[in-house]
């Protein structure tokens, strides 16, 4: 496959007869990186794989609009970000569970789920990220695991950069003091 810019992917997008062929390559492109991403908010591989789908619809009707006052890939990190934050919501609701509920559940899935494969500490490290709020998850997880940079970050979720490093810092500090704990 062609290695496209992104630029390149939206101006293929925005002529019909390459229309369809450009968003197959940029879902070549994105779609592992928004997969992990996703996973490592919902946990489950089948949930994660639901929001991708959903995420790449959004995509696909929003694309058309998209008016590159930010980069293509925080775009669409935001988009996943939301879809997953919005698929966790509706499991809540769906569910009648409270938030430390779901915890518990994406808990047990990650010691139940077939594709989740680590060791104990890494299994013991997910545990840590799953008991820290909503927005601190996400950072966490975007600086650690996906190693953005606070600008892009910022970018994605639309919140200051001394916000998300202040997120990332108490993250860092609860994740440390349940490890210490258990």
């Amino acid at each position: 496959m062609n290695s496209y810019s992104d630029r390149e992917l939206l101006e293929m997008f925005r002529k019909s007869d390459t229309k369809n062929y450009a968003f197959n390559l940029l879902m070549c492109k994105y779609q592992e990186r928004l997969y992990w991403h996703i996973r490592k908010i919902v946990i489950s591989h089948d949930d994660a794989d639901d929001v991708v789908q959903n995420t790449f619809l959004k995509v696909w009707s929003g694309l058309e609009s998209f008016r590159e006052d930010s980069q293509l890939f925080t775009w669409l990190y935001r988009i996943a970000t939301n879809e997953a934050l919005t698929f966790l919501k509706k499991k809540k609701t769906k569910f009648l569970l409270p938030l430390v509920d779901v915890e518990q559940q994406l808990c047990r899935t990650l010691e139940t789920d077939p594709y989740i494969n680590g060791n104990e500490l890494q299994i013991k490290l997910q545990k840590a990220i799953l008991k820290l709020p909503e927005k601190q998850r996400v950072v966490f997880n975007m600086k650690y695991y996906d190693e953005m940079k606070y600008e892009d970050m910022s970018e994605a979720l639309g919140t200051s950069v001394g916000a998300l490093k202040a997120s990332f810092h108490h993250a860092v500090k609860k994740i440390e003091k349940f490890l210490e704990e258990d």
